[in-house]
């Protein structure tokens, strides 16, 4: 999984981030998407390889503009899982 954070230009209100969170939920991989107007910015965590070309149409098909997006992958939380990977 990656947590990805999306720059967003033009939100100006709940209703613009309630239609970037559910254009982005429908971007195939996509696990969870959110939108804050103030930090100008979207929140998804999606599976890995989800390209950054289909997040930024979505933003576009949304009517907002796309910017920078940053990508962290999630680490997983269990340190049995890390310590017995094969």
């Amino acid at each position: 999984m990656e947590k990805i954070e999306i720059n967003v230009e033009g939100m100006m209100c709940s209703n613009c981030e309630k239609h970037v969170a559910e254009a982005l939920s429908k971007v195939p991989g996509v696990k969870s998407a959110s939108a804050d107007r103030e930090k100008k910015a979207a929140f998804v965590e999606a599976e890995d390889g989800v390209g950054d070309d289909l997040l930024k149409a979505a933003v576009e098909e949304a009517g907002y503009k796309p910017g920078d997006v940053a990508r962290a992958k999630e680490k997983s939380r269990c340190f049995f899982s890390r310590l017995f990977k094969r």
